[in-house]
C-alpha cells in the first residue's frame, strides 16, 4: 500500500510478534478481558481474579474513560492506575489500559504493560507519536469511521518512531445500522494478514454492544484469523457505571472461554492438515 514504509508486510512474509511475560502476541491466540472501566479496587481486582480463573491471558480496565458525554463516568485515572498495579500483582495478568493525553504517556507506562489508543484518539497524531518514543508495546484500535489505509497509516506514525511492537484491534465502524452499537467489519482481519505483518485482534464487546451477539461474533472472529480477542467482563455487570449491556459475567466468561478453546484446537488441527494435504509440511 503506498506511503506504507514500515507496516506493510515484506516480501519474505515475515510476522510481527510480541513478547509480554509468557505471552507471545501474533503467535500465541490472547485473550484479554476485563472491565469496561475500572471503578472500585474490590470490583477490579474480583473481576481480575475471575479473567485469569476463566482462562483469560492478560486484563483490560479503563483508568481513564473519554466519553461521548462530559457528564457520564470518566475513570479514575492516577487511582484507578494504582488499583489495576494490585490487580496484576493480586492475578500475575499484564495490564492493558488506554492513555488518551501525550503528556500522561510516561507515568502511565509505568502501570502498563500494553498501551491502549482507543477509536477516538487513532488519530490523535501527537498522542502516537508519544506512544511510539515510549518503548511499550501499543494496542491502536480502529477509528469508527476510519478506512483500512488510514488506519494502517496511524500505525505507520508508531513504527516510525522506533516503537514496532504495534497490535491492531478491529472494535466496528459506524454504520447506518442502529440494531448493533457498531458494525463489527471482520474484513478487515484477512484484509491486515494480505496488506500487513502486524498482529490483529478483534473487539466483540464494542463491536456490537450486545451480550448476546458477541459470543458468536467471537467465533467469526477465530474463523477469519484473528490472532486475538479483546473482551468486557465486570464482576457485576448490572452495577457496572459503563458499558453494562456488553460485559459478561464471571460464569459466562468461563463458558465461552471453554468454547474458544475448542474452537482455537479445532482451527489448529485444521489447518496442520491442510497443510499436509497441500505439501507445505512433509
Amino acid at each position: 500500500m503506498q506511503n506504507l514504509k514500515l507496516a506493510e508486510l515484506g516480501k519474505d512474509g515475515k510476522r510481527t510478534t510480541i513478547k509480554i511475560g509468557d505471552i507471545v502476541i501474533g503467535e500465541d491466540f490472547v485473550v484479554i478481558a476485563g472491565p469496561c472501566g475500572v471503578e472500585s479496587e474490590e470490583q477490579t481486582v474480583n473481576t481480575a481474579k475471575a479473567v485469569r480463573a476463566g482462562g483469560g491471558m492478560m486484563f483490560r480496565g479503563g483508568a481513564y474513560k473519554p466519553r461521548t458525554s462530559p457528564y457520564d463516568f470518566q475513570g479514575l485515572g492516577l487511582e484507578g492506575l494504582k488499583i489495576l498495579e494490585k490487580a496484576k500483582l493480586k492475578t500475575g495478568l499484564p495490564i492493558v489500559t488506554e492513555v488518551i493525553d501525550p503528556r500522561d504517556v510516561s507515568w502511565v507506562c509505568e502501570f502498563a504493560d500494553i498501551l491502549q489508543i482507543g477509536a477516538r484518539n487513532m488519530q490523535n497524531f501527537s498522542l502516537l507519536k508519544e506512544v511510539g518514543r515510549a518503548g511499550k508495546p501499543v494496542l491502536l484500535k480502529r477509528g469508527m469511521y476510519s478506512t483500512l489505509k488510514e488506519w494502517l497509516n496511524c500505525a505507520e506514525y508508531i513504527l516510525a518512531e522506533g516503537n514496532m511492537d504495534v497490535i491492531l484491534c478491529e472494535r466496528g465502524i459506524r454504520t447506518f445500522e442502529t440494531y448493533t452499537r457498531n458494525t463489527l467489519d471482520l474484513s478487515m482481519i484477512p484484509a491486515i494478514k494480505e496488506l500487513s505483518h502486524l498482529p490483529v485482534l478483534v473487539d466483540p464487546s464494542h463491536g456490537t454492544g450486545k451480550l448476546s451477539l458477541i459470543e458468536k461474533m467471537s467465533f467469526a472472529a477465530i474463523a477469519a484469523g484473528a490472532d486475538g480477542l479483546l473482551l468486557e467482563v465486570h464482576i457485576n455487570p448490572c452495577e457496572a457505571k459503563s458499558d453494562a449491556d456488553q460485559q459478561f459475567n464471571p460464569e459466562q466468561f468461563a463458558q465461552l472461554m471453554k468454547k474458544i478453546v475448542k474452537l482455537q484446537k479445532f482451527m489448529q488441527e485444521k489447518a496442520f492438515n491442510s497443510s499436509i494435504i497441500s505439501g507445505d509440511i512433509k
